[in-house]
């Protein structure tokens, strides 16, 4: 029986269909509007790079993304009031942004000074400029560079990072952040405990190291939330890196599982032995049935937080790691086979460092799949120069490589660097036979945030197309940096491109010319860390003139940030180099049993000591509280924090354990000429040496100290660092330079 149509019936449906009708239209729109986000807001990568350091300055620019088959390229041009700038990518554009900031603008964005303020009208391009470069990568980074600086970086200062990188024309980076949750939950699928988890992920300052397979544990157990803090984060990295189109660099199995996977998992292994007194984690044998699996498996977890990469980082028996009974063939084949299984266009990133890669590892493997990071281009090169203490033959067996500049060590704070070599090097390398498969420039410092000239020679490397002379780059670069150059600056630093970043050729020195006021003191005191390999290659009386220079123009630049950074960064650096000739009066007055010169040597060092604290307390990059505030930030619970801030101690001063640190030769690796630690750290240790010298022992009190037990104490205080009131720059240098003065007349 049908039922009886009613009359409402016809406007309801009617009604219906036309919110079906609104419904559609609201949901066109809808799309429309997501897809079309980007250009309504204006924020593309690099407009949106441009309102963070230049804020307000977006509509200033015309941007044009052109895109090319050919090498990169940026191009600066005028169209009416506005600057142009063209490229083929975002970081090429970021690049062109940056070369026109320095070179029409004179605006140096650096690690100390992120934001800028550009003049209402733009300094116009006279003339069309452009710039090409065949450097495939520009790479950013080595694993000690995620614990020395950037252990405990919020996403703020990652963000501040990110468009540094793009500004420099960083499109390759290494990513390590959130790992360690990899690594946890494929170790829980694999039947761990969470106990047994805790034994083997290091802890935040530390996990470099683990990553590189040399050490299980130290530094943790990590924290719960610590773990979700790091996926979160990386998340956020990745996605700015991918907006920029810089290539992330994600760890890839290497073959690590940890030291009882024998027992626990049944499974061959091999043990590269010990790094420093620290058992490194075992190396599963690619011989083994399981090894694919395990990889993986870990491939699955990494794909699944962070998605799939073109380019994986794996360091096997990093830094003298055993290979003995481990077939170098089959490993590297297995490696590299694990890697192309998750991601066929992958390539495999690793690092030349001592006898790492080893040939008998990388030479059967296709030759577009790999790409080796000459770690230490600048001093140790590995690509095939004959003058080389770490010559190879064949170079890295047809593999492409990277020049790159390691530059740093331990995050060490000094000024330091071979300025003309590392452009003449360059050069040599690009003309050598090898050059055919040299495919661009690289970063692979230790700790970053000092030396910004060097960091920004390199960088521009590759955009200039042919030799140059550092004195013809420098007079650009103080122009940009300070936004003029004057005649006392270029004096100043012509001193110190000709001195201390004129470290020669052929030197292997680690870094920086280590702080006498950061060695454990000891009559035969030179360099603070076990393997500096440093040397007298600069007169110090060219650093402490080229800092009375700078001085000498503080009144003019005052509250110029870059200007009042190397202010404070020159005059540490005299400070330091005073120090090392008042050292040197010390050992003269105990040979020689002068006892009130002695005294006086004595309290002067202490004094200067004393003087080098209170002039950094003045900026806080060069505040050990800095250091320690990150890392209590980034705790949630009292107990949380406490254990960062362990960390964050321990790494800068002894390092590791008293084993690891006395047996080991790690401590003072890290060590940091920072205000807070000169006061209360290193003070301690040369007063207690010193108070003993003045007695006139017949042997040196060194021996008779135990050095570690003065300095654990330290490292276990919890508490946020004292604040220490920033005084005026320009003041507190000119009150310093004055007692310099002082000390260099008293001292004669």
């Amino acid at each position: 029986m049908k039922r009886k149509t009613n009359g409402r019936k016809e406007p309801l449906n009617r009604l219906r269909n036309k919110c079906q009708t609104i419904t559609k239209r609201f949901y066109i729109c809808y799309i429309l509007l997501f897809c079309l986000l980007p250009a309504v807001s204006g924020m593309s990568p690099v407009q949106g790079l441009l309102e963070r350091v230049v804020p307000g300055s977006s509509g200033k620019f015309v941007i044009e993304q052109k895109s090319t088959a050919g090498e990169d390229f940026f191009e600066l041009d005028q169209q009416g009031e506005k600057v142009v700038i063209r490229g083929n990518n975002p970081i090429s554009i970021a690049v062109g942004l940056n070369w026109y900031l320095k070179y029409h603008a004179g605006i140096h964005l650096s690690w100390n000074n992120m934001v800028a303020k550009l003049p209402d009208a733009l300094p116009p391009v006279l003339h069309r400029e452009r710039h090409e470069t065949a450097s495939a990568y520009r790479y950013d980074f080595n694993y000690c560079t995620f614990s020395y600086t950037m252990a405990f970086w919020d996403w703020a200062r990652w963000e501040q990072e990110l468009d540094w990188m793009a500004l420099h024309g960083i499109n390759l980076s290494l990513a390590l952040v959130g790992t360690d949750a990899v690594w946890r939950n494929v170790l829980f699928r694999l039947g761990y405990s969470k106990a047994e988890v805790n034994e083997f992920v290091a802890g935040p300052a530390f996990q470099a190291w683990w990553l590189m397979n040399n050490l299980e544990g130290w530094g943790g157990p990590n924290t719960d939330s610590w773990y979700e803090g790091r996926i979160a984060l990386q998340k956020k990295i990745l996605k700015r890196m991918r907006e920029y189109g810089i290539h992330p660099v994600l760890p890839g199995y290497s073959g690590m599982l940890p030291h009882n996977a024998k027992e626990k998992l049944g499974v061959n292994v091999a043990d590269p032995g010990k790094w420093c007194g620290y058992n490194r984690p075992a190396f599963l044998q690619p011989t083994d049935a399981r090894f694919q699996e395990i990889a993986d498996l870990y491939y699955k977890e990494m794909n699944r937080l962070f998605g799939k990469a073109d380019f994986y980082s794996m360091d096997p028996f990093h830094e003298g790691g055993n290979v003995a009974g481990v077939d170098l063939d089959a490993a590297g084949k297995a490696i590299w086979q694990a890697m192309k299984k998750n991601s066929r266009n992958a390539a495999w990133v690793i690092q030349a460092w001592g006898a790492n890669p080893r040939s008998a590892m990388i030479r059967n493997l296709p030759e577009g799949d790999m790409l080796v990071l000459d770690l230490y281009s600048e001093s140790r090169p590995q690509w095939g120069d004959p003058e080389s203490s770490w010559y190879r033959k064949n170079g890295f067996d047809g593999h492409r490589w990277l020049y790159c500049m390691l530059l740093n060590y331990g995050g060490n704070v000094g000024l330091h660097g071979k300025m003309q070599h590392v452009i003449d090097g360059y050069y040599k390398a690009a003309g050598s036979p090898f050059g055919k498969s040299l495919k661009g420039v690289g970063m692979t410092m230790e700790g970053s945030e000092n030396n910004p000239v060097m960091y920004e020679l390199l960088c521009e490397l590759p955009w200039r197309s042919s030799a140059f002379s550092k004195d013809e780059w420098l007079k650009g670069y103080i122009s940009a940096r300070y936004g003029k150059c004057t005649p006392r600056l270029w004096e100043a630093w012509v001193l110190l491109g000709n001195s201390i970043y004129n470290c020669p050729p052929r030197s292997t020195q680690q870094g920086t010319h280590e702080s006498i006021f950061c060695t454990r003191p000891s009559l035969k005191a030179y360099q603070a860390s076990s393997w500096s390999e440093m040397s007298d290659y600069y007169r110090p009386h060219d650093v402490i003139r080229a800092a009375a220079l700078l001085l000498e123009e503080a009144e003019e630049f005052k509250g110029n940030n870059n200007f009042e950074y190397d202010l404070i960064d020159i005059t540490r650096q005299a400070v330091a180099e005073k120090g090392r000739l008042i050292y040197k009066v010390i050992q003269a007055a105990y040979e020689a049993e002068d006892k009130p010169l002695l005294r006086q040597a004595s309290d002067r060092f202490l004094k200067l000591l004393l003087l080098q604290d209170r002039l950094l307390a003045t900026r806080p990059e060069f505040k050990v509280g800095s250091w320690i505030g990150q890392a209590r930030r980034l705790g949630g619970t009292p107990a949380e924090k406490d254990w960062l801030e362990w960390n964050a101690r321990v790494q800068v001063t002894t390092w590791g354990n008293r084993q690891a640190a006395d047996g080991g030769g790690l401590h003072d690796y890290a060590h940091k000429e920072w205000n807070g630690l000169l006061k209360d750290f290193y003070y301690l240790r040369w007063k207690t040496w010193l108070d003993r010298l003045n007695l006139l022992p017949d042997h040196d009190p060194a021996a008779d100290i135990d050095y570690y037990s003065l300095e654990e104490p330290w490292t276990l205080q919890h508490a946020p660092y004292p604040s220490v009131k920033e005084g005026d720059c320009v003041e507190t240098a000119k009150a310093v330079q004055r007692l310099l003065s002082e000390e260099t007349e008293n001292i004669r």
